[in-house]
This record gives C-alpha cells, sequence and structure tokens, in this order.
C-alpha cells in the first residue's frame, strides 16, 4: 500500500502541467446533480453541457472540478459510468481534464433529507442551489446528517470509490482526486474514519494522480486547521485542496499558511462577489502565485447559485451583514444567453490564460516555482 505522495513527487507533478483553471461544472440546465447524472433528459442536458464546454475553452479554462453522485451509481450503475465517460471524453476533447469529487459533507440535517428518486427533478425559485432548505442555512440542530450514515450505504459507498478510482487511475482525462468535499462540514468528526478508508482504498490502487481533501472552514493557523478532520485531510492529502470565499486580506492570509505546508495547492471553491471575493482581485493573485483556481458556478441556470447563500440573507435579516455587496451575483460567470455577467472578468480571465500558457511553454514555470519542492 502506497501513502501520501513526498513534497518532490507533488511538485514534480505539479509543474509537468500549466496552471491549473477552471470552474465547479454544472450544465445550466440541471437543478441539482441528479439531473446532472441521471438517465431521464440526459441526451438534452448533454447538449446543453456541450455548450458550455466550449464556451469554457474558448476563455481558455483547462480543468473541471465534478462533484459525482453516488445514488445514481447506486440506482443507475451502468448507465452512470457511461454518462460519465462521455463528459470525460468531450471535455477532454476540448482541453479540459476533470478533478472528480467522490464524497460530499456539505448536508442538512436528516429531518430536511430526502432520498434521491430519478426523474423529473423539482427546484424551488430564488434560492441558492434551488433548495430553501439547503446546505447554507443556520439550523437550530446543526449538525448534519449524510446518507453515508447508514452502514449498509456506507459498504456500498465504498465499492463506489474503488469503482470510480480503479476505472480511471491511469487515465489522463482525470487530473486530480478530491476524495471528499468539505469534511466535517458541521458534522465534527464523523466522517473522519470514512475519509481515512477513502485514502486507503485509493492507495491500493495506487492511481497516476494525486489525492486531496480540503481545507474549507478559512482557520488556518500556523499551517495547522483548527478543525481536527481537516488537519488529517491536510496530513493525507498530496496536494492542498483548499476553499476560500473571504476578500483579499483573507485570501492573501491564508495563501501565506498553505504555502507553509511546502505542497501545490489549488484554491477549488472561490468567487463569492458578495464578500468582496472577485475576479478582478483574486484571478491575478492566483496566477502569480500558481495556485490552482476553480470558482464556484459556470452558466447561471436552475442551479441558481448567483442567488446568495440563505444563510446570508437570515445574517442580514438579524441587522449583520453591513458589509455585504449584495447588488451583485455571488457566484457563476455568464448569463442564460451565454453572454457575461460582467465582460471585464472575462477579459481578466482569458488574459492571464494567456500570459500562464505562456510563461509554462517559455519553461518560466519551472525556475519560478521548481525551487519550491526543494
Amino acid at each position: 500500500m502506497n501513502g501520501q505522495w513526498t513534497k518532490e513527487q507533488a511538485w514534480k507533478w505539479y509543474n509537468s502541467r500549466p496552471w491549473i483553471r477552471g470552474c465547479n461544472f454544472m450544465s445550466s440546465d440541471c437543478a441539482n446533480r441528479i439531473d446532472q447524472w441521471q438517465e431521464f433528459g440526459f441526451e438534452e442536458r448533454f447538449e446543453t453541457t456541450k455548450r458550455e464546454i466550449e464556451l469554457a475553452e474558448s476563455i481558455g479554462y483547462n480543468s473541471f472540478r465534478l462533484i459525482l453522485e453516488f445514488e445514481v451509481w447506486d440506482k443507475q450503475h451502468d448507465g452512470f459510468m457511461k454518462r460519465l465517460d462521455r463528459y470525460l471524453a468531450y471535455m477532454y476533447d476540448h482541453g479540459i481534464t476533470a478533478m472528480l469529487v467522490l464524497a460530499n459533507d456539505c448536508s442538512v440535517p436528516k429531518a430536511f433529507f430526502k432520498p434521491a428518486v430519478m426523474g423529473p427533478q423539482s427546484y424551488d425559485l430564488g434560492y441558492h442551489g434551488g433548495r430553501k432548505n439547503s446546505p447554507h442555512q443556520g439550523y437550530e440542530n446543526n449538525e448534519r446528517w449524510n446518507i453515508r450514515d447508514d452502514p449498509e450505504i456506507a459498504k456500498r459507498y465504498y465499492e463506489f470509490v474503488r469503482e470510480i478510482i480503479t476505472t480511471y487511475a491511469h487515465d489522463e482525462r482525470v487530473i486530480i482526486w478530491n476524495l471528499i468535499n468539505e469534511p466535517g462540514n458541521a458534522r465534527g468528526t464523523k466522517s473522519l474514519e470514512q475519509m481515512e478508508k477513502f485514502f486507503e482504498i485509493a492507495w491500493t490502487i495506487s492511481p497516476d494522480q494525486p489525492l486531496c481533501a480540503d481545507v474549507w472552514s478559512s482557520d488556518m493557523r500556523g499551517a495547522r486547521a483548527s478543525n481536527t478532520i481537516e488537519q488529517r485531510a491536510l496530513e493525507l492529502s498530496d496536494v492542498i485542496s483548499f476553499h476560500q470565499y473571504g476578500g483579499y486580506d483573507t485570501m492573501v492570509g491564508e495563501i501565506e499558511q498553505i504555502k507553509t505546508l511546502g505542497r501545490p495547492a489549488l484554491n477549488t471553491e472561490w468567487l463569492h462577489r458578495i464578500f468582496h471575493n472577485n475576479v478582478e482581485n483574486m484571478y491575478p493573485l492566483f496566477y502569480l502565485e500558481k495556485i490552482g483556481s476553480y470558482n464556484w458556478g459556470f452558466v447561471a441556470g436552475k442551479y441558481q447559485t448567483y442567488e446568495p447563500w440563505e444563510g446570508i440573507w437570515q445574517t442580514v435579516a438579524n441587522g449583520g451583514g453591513k458589509d455585504y455587496d449584495l447588488t451583485k451575483w455571488q457566484h457563476d460567470l455568464f448569463r442564460p444567453s451565454l453572454r457575461p455577467y460582467d465582460p471585464k472578468e472575462i477579459e481578466i480571465i482569458k488574459k492571464y490564460n494567456e500570459k500562464a500558457d505562456a510563461r509554462f511553454k517559455s519553461g518560466l514555470d519551472k525556475r519560478l516555482f521548481g525551487q519550491i519542492a526543494k
């Protein structure tokens, strides 16, 4: 069984490719991830997906973070595997790799959890994520429930993780394995044992790609996460995946802490204009530091992540959030028409993507970042 990559291995992998940049992707006609991966309506939605992949290619994006859906795999196994491969094939034909996310701790209390039902998916208008009861709001009982808390489902979930990694362990269309999204989000250490098991499964397969789990709670202190499960994620990960939706000073401070870990880093969730986390400030910073970049959202649609988190409205209703800028979209770069939300943002993205490719081609990347591996 292999373990965590050395820092030298991680930097060798990271510096062998251009700056990784893209978005967390779901096509605009999907109400949720059941819609994204299920058989019902897939052919129509995949036509939208293809248009949006082509749009991403046109601005110089080269990777998508895709959150997979266990319940579709469980109920429609063979079809799910074929649909995932079609995604990867079309993306790769347009110069876009995939970071695959295999589990997700961003959930709701058990009272609000609904098992997946295949077929037409409902959504609530005007709500972030298309749901009134979403992970992005406060609850009296703040501890969230996850489908993996069912012991029988957990067993099948391990097989899901094993099969997906085995299938794509040596496939260059997959660039990184993100084994669990936001481990411990309002769950304490309930997912700790499962996260460690995901890494163990991956180590027995020994994929070509690096492994990671996210640091997400914005509380790095002396390069240590204050949350136990996040600290363990840092100890297991080959490359560092972190989420940061704060403003420029907050982002600079977090990057400083992350860099002391001595491993390549990717911000796999950012862009929150309401919190002053903007393209014009963040994108040049990520380019300059060669921090991998996956903003949340792409084309605005049924999932409605341009709307504020429900918790933001709760904060405002309670008299807080005086510095929030609610005149702006929260996430997403393009309108349903495929026109930019703000053309200046797209100009910046294109500019720095072109600079990054030129920097890599010239060999400057290795001169700027190669010494970090020593």
